[in-house]
């Protein structure tokens, strides 16, 4: 490993925690290097540009909660698309995924927005997410990549919906769904 990849490699912990702590708009060089332990300089030569940097900081923090996913579905098998759907909201109500949350909406909202980097960045995400629930299909769903899309669907519904303080909405509307 180069000793720059090495250096992003210690960096990217650090700053993935600044970011899912303070946001988004703690996300500029100096409180970065700050909360990294090293200069807005050294931050630029590891990565590149303040882009790179920003891309490099949320795909870790993506890769983290895809292992947290990971680690909650286990090795079991999900019997039905609503035993997967419930399975992931289960694993988005926990308190330790506040955080992933908020940045996540941070992240949508920038894409609205048009903010330069954002929607690149909340597409890699969202590929990423449908490919890995795809992969989570019941056997024998005669549709996996449609089930991944509609349940990925669902549950981003359901999570702006518990955003805002109204989790009532898409839990009748769920319910409303079954069978899947």
């Amino acid at each position: 490993m180069a000793k720059s990849e090495t250096a992003r490699q210690k960096l990217l912990p650090l700053l993935a925690a600044h970011i899912l702590e303070k946001g988004m708009g703690a996300a500029s060089l100096r409180p970065l290097a700050k909360a990294a332990g090293t200069s807005d300089r050294m931050l630029i030569y590891h990565f590149g540009n303040k882009q790179q940097l920003i891309s490099g900081i949320l795909a870790h923090i993506a890769d983290g909660y895809s292992r947290q996913l990971d680690a909650s579905f286990g090795a079991d098998q999900v019997a039905s698309r609503e035993q997967a759907i419930a399975r992931v909201l289960d694993f988005t109500n926990s308190e330790e995924m506040r955080p992933f949350l908020a940045l996540w909406w941070e992240i949508v909202a920038g894409a609205a927005r048009d903010i330069p980097g954002y929607k690149e960045n909340a597409q890699s995400i969202m590929v990423s997410l449908l490919a890995w629930f795809e992969e989570q299909m019941p056997e024998g769903d005669p549709d996996p990549a449609g089930g991944a899309r509609t349940l990925l669907t669902m549950i981003e519904g359901a999570e702006m919906f518990k955003a805002i303080g109204l989790p009532d909405i898409p839990n009748r509307g769920i319910e409303a769904a079954r069978p899947l």
